[in-house]
């Protein structure tokens, strides 16, 4: 017997309320330090600030300072993905240094491995933001760890925040149009990208500590 006519089948269903049911974090590190301080290119090695996210369980912005860490991990913990720009290789190491499980047990989306796995090259964030969205970062991370060790907190806040806002709107671009964008010596640049696996969720085991 054939199908009926807009019938869809378990398999189809099962993936599509995967799918719906993602619930990433976007999210940024600010450091007190930098490689220079601490001799050594180690992000482990250097000390964290703030933390800034996006929570698209929630659909707000949140942020923590150092002392604040204990209120994050639950957030993460329930989070199917964790999207950054350069976090494979500086956030998740840095922030696996004061969570007391393994960070690298939740599914990771690194923005610019994915810009490296289909060009060959790294692209700045900025870069990126400018030309997918017309939108330059507002600072850099020099500026930010000047302004923390000036005790302006506020201002190292806002660029975090500004930081998850621009990586937040290029992972949505990205997904709607399977291409980003970057700005080089005032030419505009396209990068085709690949989002077939962003949203399936895959089975994360890590310490928890939510308490259940």
């Amino acid at each position: 017997m054939g199908k009926r006519p807009g019938a869809v089948s378990k398999k189809v269903r099962k993936r599509a309320g995967s799918l719906n049911i993602m619930k990433p974090i976007v999210f940024d590190i600010e450091t007190s330090n930098f490689f220079d301080d601490v001799g050594k290119a180690d992000p482990s090695l250097l000390t964290i600030s703030i933390v800034c996210i996006y929570d698209f369980a929630t659909s707000k912005y949140d942020s923590f300072l150092e002392s604040e860490l204990p209120r994050l991990w639950p957030i993460i913990e329930k989070a199917d993905m964790l999207i950054g720009y350069n976090s494979d290789h500086f956030d998740i190491p840095l922030l696996n240094k004061y969570y007391p499980g393994d960070l690298t047990q939740i599914k990771s989306l690194d923005l610019m491995q994915e810009i490296r796995k289909s060009i060959g090259r790294r692209v700045g964030l900025g870069k990126v933001g400018e030309g997918t969205l017309g939108t330059p970062k507002s600072a850099d991370g020099a500026v930010a760890s000047k302004w923390w060790k000036e005790g302006q907190v506020e201002k190292v806040r806002q660029y975090c925040l500004d930081d998850v806002k621009l990586t937040k709107e290029i992972y949505e671009y990205a997904l709607a149009n399977k291409k980003l964008k970057y700005k080089e010596d005032g030419k505009i640049f396209e990068i085709p990208i690949d989002v077939s696996d962003w949203q399936i969720k895959q089975e994360k085991a890590i310490t928890s500590t939510l308490g259940f």
